[in-house]
């Protein structure tokens, strides 16, 4: 079977993992913690991270430190996994949701539009023109490592006191491009960024996440809540209710053992992602999303877009994949359309729907080799020739 995404362990992984052994220092505390988030801080070229359990647990995190407040609504966009949506339902808030643009990313001309037509601007905030609820804040998620044009949409929401949130999980080693010249890196925008080191992302601490900002007092109260917010540790006084978040030396070790492999798996990442455009796009049927010329991608997941006329569906094509060896994988359903999330506001979404039902997720582990992806391109090519127009 070639797995859709599965983690490089080809470093010092066991080492630091015997090292956090041998110290004893296997829970929330360790060298290690230190040594990974000032690794990741010079990566990302930031300046604050808290290391925390999941990329679920650094969105709930950043969501309070920002500010975000009970009952307040939240800007997300819908096709997305639903991490950032149930997030925003931990602390009381509501999700407005929004359309994707063919990137898969957050619509930015729409989103604008949204904020420019039904909502005003009162006490340095947005306000819903239907609710009369404060928009706190805006949930931006860098789809399959790739990210829109959204240095505007960043400035205006400063202009209307809206928080951004950057939903980086998958985006590790990805940049946006300012002007074509100047890179920054993505989850490094916003007020706040969020990260995701579980299993499947392009490095693993096992589970794991972070959250990063530039701005200190986030950080601060995000460890703050992420340490079972602690006001006096000795005496154990909390003042507030906290979570149990934060990240272990064991997860931290590995992490710094995948890191030095980094810029190995982010160059892996991009000759996959060339050799499936170049043997995909050549078929009739079928085609491989691109990013944005504004993001310097690190291809973390490869997406097949299959036309709309095509006699398969996403499904069909999974299911055949499957029975020859290949993993793959549908696309998040839109979250306006699941169950829970129904009766919650949305504004022109009439393309996230038409991305679940043509697209699905390829093999991009980053050890795969032309021979895997060439197995994989003369089954597409079978059922490209089978059903040819």
């Amino acid at each position: 079977m070639i797995s859709l995404n599965e983690p490089f362990l080809v470093g010092n992984e066991k080492k630091y993992l015997n090292e956090a052994v041998k110290s004893t220092w296997v829970s929330t505390n360790g060298h290690f913690l230190k040594k990974f988030c000032n690794k990741i801080n010079s990566i990302l070229k930031i300046k604050y991270s808290f290391p925390c359990s999941s990329g679920t647990s650094a969105l709930h995190l950043a969501l309070l430190s920002v500010g975000v407040k009970k009952n307040d609504e939240i800007i997300v966009p819908s096709l997305t996994f639903i991490a950032p949506i149930n997030a925003v339902k931990y602390v009381g808030a509501n999700p407005i949701f929004m359309d994707v643009q063919e990137d898969h990313n957050l619509n930015i001309k729409k989103t604008i539009e949204f904020l420019e037509k039904k909502t005003y601007y009162k006490k340095n905030k947005s306000w819903n023109k239907k609710t009369n609820k404060n928009i706190s804040a805006i949930i931006i998620v860098h789809m399959w490592g790739h990210c829109s044009n959204i240095y505007k949409l960043i400035k205006f929401c400063k202009r209307r006191g809206i928080k951004v949130i950057e939903d980086a999980s998958e985006a590790l080693g990805s940049k946006y491009l300012i002007n074509n010249k100047k890179k920054i890196s993505l989850g490094c925008l916003g007020d706040v960024g969020c990260l995701s080191f579980n299993g499947n992302k392009v490095i693993t601490t096992g589970s794991g996440g972070m959250v990063v900002s530039n701005n200190k007092s986030i950080i601060k109260k995000a460890n703050y809540l992420g340490n079972q917010a602690k006001d006096d540790s000795l005496r154990y006084i909390h003042n507030n209710i906290g979570f149990n978040y934060k990240m272990n030396n064991l997860q931290a070790a590995m992490g710094c053992a995948q890191l030095e492999n980094l810029s190995l798996f982010l160059k892996n990442k991009r000759k996959i992602h060339k050799y499936y455009l170049n043997k995909i796009n050549k078929l009739g049927n079928f085609s491989v999303l691109e990013p944005s010329k504004k993001c310097w991608s690190n291809n973390w997941m490869n997406i097949l877009q299959i036309k709309t006329d095509f006699a398969l569906t996403p499904f069909d094509i999974h299911k055949f994949l499957k029975k020859n060896g290949v993993e793959t994988r549908m696309i998040w359903f839109p979250n306006h359309l699941q169950s829970k999330f129904k009766k919650y506001q949305t504004y022109k979404i009439n393309y996230a729907k038409k991305i679940f039902n043509n697209s699905l997720c390829l093999p991009s582990s980053s050890f795969l080799t032309n021979k895997h992806i060439l197995f994989i391109v003369n089954l597409l090519t079978k059922l490209d020739k089978k059903y040819l127009k």
